[in-house]
């Protein structure tokens, strides 16, 4: 079960920073194991990539298809519950609409030397969609990370999924189908991302690729960026909730259990003044266990990684969530608002005692890819800016240069670039 640490205890940030580190470094058998397969993708192609898919996805796309299209994707949100497919439609719609308002335009203005300066928003041309699958089908990654590809104006967006056993799961077809996916690759792990990042006969390569993997589709990204664009390095999920003596210990033991069934890696904390509350939580956390299926992966995920800080008051609490950077904060508190101006790092803030992450996975709206790892310090959620580029806008009258050529060339000079100088200068003869 987690630990518990009080910060009137000598050596409690020590402790904490031990639980922190979570298994940072990566297994030197991880770390050959991809980049072998990346570099047999990119010698092999297709060839390559159907024999991954068949040892670890046990089919054989060759034989049994390679590609979903827009057909077979369109006759699946008939076969899923009408509840389910009603509630997909409205996570979507709130999906979109959050979305719209990080629409970004281009620009232009004109300074008083008549220079015209300017940026010109673009969409990324081709961006390839990683969707996890395996036991768990993941139709909320389809809604979060195409909507906002399309709005941003990307044009082909091919997104690539694993199909164990060669099952694809009617859930994650009929959320392609709301968000428009027009075809869905059935390839998955390293090997994909490598598809997506060279090419293969028949995986086109792509500018950027997106969404969440297991280790192997992580560090895949990480080697391949700068070949092509990533979204982030996703890690395990986390959890940080701040919960005053108020808070109901149900509520926030299903919250902290919430994330720690996602991977025995996952992070669950919870920061609280309150002793009694504390216990309490405990208590509801150990009942609760044993009712769920992933009990294994929780009871793993808060032994290894979850912990229960014994704080001052609310504002430590709210200093040491600012170290931890955490993907996912909540707020059970009285007056939840009052404490927002102080929070500087997490990826998702959740208010009050009634906003619990999991509705953020779904259909609160904003999204749920999210930075991890600490990684909130200088990281964002995804969102449309991740799928557009600026270019930079400078056109320049006689006057301007006349006027600014000058400054330019004693600066160049300064640098001992030359060449840069006389560039500017050919101009002002």
């Amino acid at each position: 079960m987690m630990e518990t640490i009080c910060t009137r205890d000598a050596g409690w940030e020590e402790a904490l920073g031990r639980i922190l580190e979570r298994a940072q470094d990566l297994p030197e058998a991880v770390d050959a194991r991809v980049r072998e397969i990346i570099a047999a993708v990119r010698g092999q192609g297709d060839a390559a990539l159907m024999a991954y898919t068949r040892e670890f996805d046990h089919f054989d796309p060759a034989a049994e298809g390679l590609v979903i299209n827009a057909e077979q994707i369109a006759q699946a949100p008939a076969r899923v519950s009408a509840h389910l497919l009603e509630a997909l439609q409205v996570a979507a719609q709130r999906i979109e609409d959050f979305h719209r308002h990080e629409l970004e335009t281009s620009w232009i203005t004109t300074t008083d030397e008549g220079m015209i300066l300017g940026q010109k928003v673009s969409p990324i041309e081709r961006v390839g969609v990683y969707v996890p699958g395996g036991r768990n089908a993941f139709p909320s990654t389809v809604l979060m990370n195409v909507i906002p590809a399309r709005l941003a104006g990307v044009q082909d967006i091919v997104v690539v999924t694993p199909t164990p056993g060669g099952e694809v799961k009617d859930a994650l077809l009929a959320a392609a189908h709301i968000a428009g996916v027009e075809r869905l690759y059935r390839i998955g792990g390293a090997q994909a991302i490598a598809a997506l990042a060279y090419g293969t006969e028949s995986v086109p390569k792509v500018d950027k690729v997106v969404g969440p993997g297991n280790i192997y589709v992580a560090h895949a990204k990480r080697i391949l960026q700068g070949t092509i664009g990533i979204d982030a390095f996703a890690g395990p999920s986390e959890i940080l909730v701040i919960a005053d003596a108020r808070a109901r210990p149900g509520m926030v033991a299903a919250d902290l259990l919430s994330q720690a069934e996602h991977d025995p890696r996952a992070s669950a904390m919870l920061l609280t003044p309150s002793v009694e509350l504390a216990q309490a939580v405990r208590v509801q956390l150990e009942q609760e266990l044993q009712r769920l299926d992933r009990r294994e992966v929780i009871a793993a995920a808060l032994a290894q990684h979850g912990v229960c800080v014994i704080t001052r008051d609310v504002d430590e609490a709210l200093s040491i969530a600012n170290r931890v950077a955490p993907e996912h904060l909540e707020l059970m508190v009285d007056n939840a608002w009052d404490y927002l101006g102080l929070i500087r790092n997490a990826g998702a803030i959740f208010l009050g005692h009634h906003s619990p992450e999991a509705l953020g996975d779904y259909i609160a709206g904003p999204n749920h890819t999210l930075p991890t790892g600490s990684t909130a310090r200088f990281s964002s959620p995804l969102g449309v800016h991740d799928f557009v580029k600026r270019s930079s806008i400078i056109a320049c009258s006689q006057a301007a240069i006349s006027r600014l050529g000058p400054l330019a060339a004693r600066i160049a000079r300064a640098e001992e670039l030359e060449a840069h100088a006389r560039s500017v200068e050919s101009r002002l003869k």
